[in-house]
C-alpha cells in the first residue's frame, strides 16, 4: 500500500512553527513534521497531547514494589525461614536494596514495552525516510495527499506562502 505526501522544506525553525500554526488554522491535517534537532514549542504547535507514559511507569513501579515486598515476605518469612543474626524473618529494612532494583528495573521495561506498542514500532530492514536533509539541517513538514479530496495547486500555494523554500512530493510504501 502506497501513501502519497506533499513536503514542505524549511530552513528555520521559527519560520516552520509559524507554518505549522497557519497551515492547521487553514484546516490542513498535517501528517508528521521532522527536524535535525529538537524545536521548543513544537509540540504544542501542533497540537500533541501530553504523554501518558509517566502514569504507565507509575503504575509499573507499583508492580515492581508489590512483587518484591510480597516475594521476599513470602520466601523468607513463610517458604525457607531462616534465623539468622537473631533478626526476624520479615525484615523490612534488609529489603529495601532489592525493592528497590525491582521497581526500577519493572517501571523502566514497562515504559519501553509500552512506548513499542503505542507507537507501534517494530524492526524492519527499509525505514522511510521522506527527505534526507530532514537529518542535517532542513525542516520537513509532511501532509498526506487523499485521492480526489486534497487539491494539490492550493496546498503547494499554501505552503510555499508560508515560507517553504521547495515543495515536493512523495510516495511511500506502508
Amino acid at each position: 500500500m502506497t501513501k502519497k505526501f506533499v513536503l514542505g522544506i524549511y530552513d528555520d525553525e521559527d519560520v516552520l512553527l509559524q507554518a505549522i500554526e497557519n497551515v492547521r488554522a487553514a484546516g490542513t491535517n498535517i501528517y508528521e513534521v521532522f527536524s535535525p534537532y529538537p524545536v521548543h514549542g513544537i509540540d504544542d504547535v501542533l497540537g500533541i497531547k501530553r504523554s501518558r507514559l509517566p502514569i504507565v511507569a507509575f503504575f509499573c513501579g507499583l508492580f515492581g514494589t508489590s512483587f518484591a515486598l510480597w516475594m521476599q515476605i513470602w520466601m523468607l518469612g513463610f517458604d525457607w525461614p531462616m534465623i539468622i543474626g537473631g533478626k526476624p524473618h520479615i525484615s523490612l529494612p534488609a529489603f529495601i536494596p532489592v525493592t528497590f532494583e525491582l521497581t526500577v528495573l519493572c517501571a523502566a521495561f514497562g515504559m519501553v514495552i509500552t512506548f513499542f506498542i503505542v507507537t507501534k514500532l517494530k524492526p524492519s530492514f527499509k525505514v522511510n525516510v521522506f527527505d534526507k536533509r530532514s537529518t542535517d539541517d532542513k525542516f520537513v513538514m509532511a501532509i498526506e495527499v487523499k485521492e480526489g479530496v486534497t487539491d494539490m495547486s492550493a496546498l503547494n500555494n499554501l505552503l510555499r506562502s508560508n515560507g517553504a523554500i521547495e515543495v515536493n512530493e512523495k510516495e511511500v510504501i506502508k
